[in-house]
């Protein structure tokens, strides 16, 4: 069943296990050394922060960062990968310290703007469409700090900007409702697709769900792909898991709420989203206290629970489910779910 979907991870999930309270716990790898990775653990494609694909992209004129997009691509070509989305990496940065795009000062909006044109450029000379904006400090800590109003606008200027630069791209917005920020713009895909109504082409943008980021709303992952999925608007997932409305965990796929995780599959099938070419995208993160040789075990371990959840989703008696949702009887289609979920047959 691996063929019907196609999966792709970010370089940045496999990493050295630092965190706030630490330093590093495992060896730097290499960007070439990861990419070698993603073929083995069954793996399709590559998601890209603009400054994966071109390191120290801020310094390098147009011409230059295209050229070494290209060289990325050839790289790519050579493990059997392409590039799935690239995203402007905006919150690192000195001049997106308060938000890029929707930051007080013109000149920090004028750099996110040109910053994602270069993007873009990027994109195209790795050959994919996709842009991913996740909107990381777009947002406030304070709120007497903005003009939230001012700053949907400002927002919105950006990505007219952005799709009159090119006309062939898609824009996918991935919400998120805090960290880094205090409380963030579009927290939810219904912010974000309300807001892609209001571009300049609709069409062209639409959302990238995080299992994660919908359930530190708490909002159920299903649901939330299940609405941009009747709307057309789903053009990619991060999957991963939540322990809890806390900072953001990016655990395995399925490793906190299998259940949570069943339901997702299952949307993605009911929707035929394999069909559709878009991908399984995973943002997760190794334990920190994983050893280093085994440090790549959160990636096929969470692509291995897609593809099982996959054939629960596919072996489920939907004419028991059927009889039962008809007959109101949810206590017993709730066990039928479980027992199905445990291995469990019922008569």
């Amino acid at each position: 069943m691996a063929g019907d979907y196609r999966f792709s991870f970010g370089p940045w999930n496999i990493h050295e296990g630092a965190d706030p309270f630490g330093p590093p716990v495992r060896p730097k790898v290499s960007f070439a050394k990861k990419l070698k990775m993603y073929k083995k653990l069954g793996f399709d494609a590559v998601q890209f922060h603009d400054d994966d694909a071109v390191p120290n992209l801020e310094k390098l004129a147009p011409a230059a960062i295209r050229k070494e997009a290209a060289a990325m691509k050839k790289a790519l070509q050579g493990e059997g990968l392409i590039a799935e989305f690239v995203a402007p990496r905006l919150w690192e940065h000195p001049s997106g310290i308060d938000g890029g795009f929707t930051a007080n000062d013109p000149a920090c909006r004028k750099w996110a703007v040109e910053r994602a044109k270069r993007t873009i450029d990027v994109a195209k000379a790795l050959g994919t469409k996709l842009i991913v904006l996740w909107l990381a400090r777009e947002g406030t800590y304070i709120r007497e700090s903005k003009n939230a109003i001012e700053a949907h606008r400002w927002l919105l200027e950006a990505v007219n900007a952005m799709l009159e630069y090119d006309s062939q791209i898609e824009i996918a917005i991935e919400p998120k409702p805090n960290e880094p920020t205090d409380m963030a713009y579009l927290p939810t895909i219904g912010h974000a697709l309300a807001f892609a109504h209001q571009t300049a082409d609709p069409q062209r943008v639409g959302g990238l769900i995080e299992t994660a980021h919908a359930l530190l709303a708490g909002l159920d992952p299903s649901d939330e792909m299940a609405f941009a999925l009747s709307a057309g608007k789903l053009f990619s997932v991060h999957l991963n898991d939540q322990n809890g409305l806390k900072y953001d965990q990016d655990k395995s796929f399925g490793a906190a709420n299998l259940r949570v995780a069943f339901n997702q599959v299952r949307v993605l099938e009911l929707a035929d989203y394999a069909a559709t070419g878009r991908y399984v995208g995973l943002d997760v993160k190794a334990m920190r206290t994983q050893k280093a040789d085994v440090a790549c075990k959160h990636l096929s371990n969470s692509r291995a629970i897609f593809l099982q959840l996959v054939e629960k989703v596919r072996s489920f008696p939907l004419d028991a489910a059927a009889q039962l949702t008809a007959a109101r009887d949810y206590e017993e289609l709730e066990m039928l779910v479980l027992g199905h979920l445990m291995g469990n047959h019922r008569s």
